[in-house]
């Protein structure tokens, strides 16, 4: 009777490493945030959402823009010597809606659909998956605005120039430009906090229009004498108001002046911010 023969050893795979355990044949990568920041840039250019609401702010910041400037050069109406940027405020402003809309949407669409839990397997760090968010947002909302503020600035100036208009100073450019770019980019910044903390679209929407314009509002219905100091407070602290600041019209004799609009935004971004990568880290996804 032959004696059975031990089991022949197979030959390890030309993968497999030498030590116990097992090795992937996948060469795996340590992740980082440049690799977060393309995720986010790939599913912010993607979606619909995105090219609707900047193109909305496009079409009004440059279509109010142009119809301003007609309907001054039409009337042939004398500016004083007053410079002919200020006119794009209108249209940044109603623009500035549409940053909020689409800051929100970034991060509270991921909650409402349920496609933040594939982004969190991805990317298990969360705060670098809201931090790549903010990043790539900012930086698209200050590209499209600075290109589109210039854009209408450069038209006025052409369109008026027969109404007196004034020549502005390198400040004055560079606040209606590159200062009013990154206020609005800020500001839907902010909107992306909001949106990360309420985790509801049409919530935080709600709440970032109503912060947008329900100060203004409120401060035109306080006759009260009683109530001046409040009243004030509202008319100089409105967003409205800090945006016309960076066009040296502001709606009050008081207040921010000069840059510090931009200083009061960035501030009130860093600490919704701040809120949000607190909140992110102890809620469950």
């Amino acid at each position: 009777m032959s004696t059975p023969q031990p089991p022949t050893q197979q030959a390890a795979p030309v993968w497999q490493a030498a030590e116990p355990g097992y090795h992937s044949p996948i060469p795996v990568v340590r992740t980082h945030l440049g690799h977060a920041l393309a995720s986010e840039w790939t599913k912010i250019r993607s979606l619909r959402s995105t090219m609707w609401t900047l193109g909305v702010f496009v079409l009004l910041v440059v279509g109010i823009g142009l119809l301003t400037g007609v309907v001054v050069a039409s009337t042939d109406t004398d500016l004083n010597g007053e410079s002919a940027l200020s006119l794009g405020f209108f249209g940044l402003l109603l623009g500035s809606m549409c940053l909020v809309s689409l800051g929100v949407l970034t991060t509270a669409t991921e909650y409402g659909t349920g496609m933040i839990r594939t982004t969190m397997v991805a990317c298990p760090s969360r705060g670098r998956v809201l931090a790549a968010k903010a990043l790539v947002f900012f930086l698209i909302a200050f590209t499209v605005t600075l290109l589109s503020a210039t854009a209408v600035a450069f038209l006025h100036m052409v369109m008026l120039e027969g109404n007196n208009a004034g020549q502005p100073t390198g400040d004055e450019w560079l606040k209606a430009t590159v200062g009013i770019s990154l206020h609005l980019a800020l500001l839907g910044t902010l909107s992306l906090a909001v949106g990360s903390i309420v985790r509801h679209s049409a919530g935080a929407i709600t709440l970032m229009i109503g912060a947008l314009l329900a100060p203004l509002v409120i401060a035109m219905f306080m006759f009260a004498s009683s109530l001046e100091g409040v009243r004030d407070a509202l008319f100089e602290y409105s967003i409205p108001n800090q945006l016309s600041v960076f066009y040296s019209n502001s709606l009050s004799t008081s207040g921010p002046s000069g840059w510090d609009p931009l200083w009061i935004m960035l501030g009130v971004t860093a600490a919704a911010l701040g809120g949000a990568f607190l909140l992110l880290g102890e809620r469950d996804v």
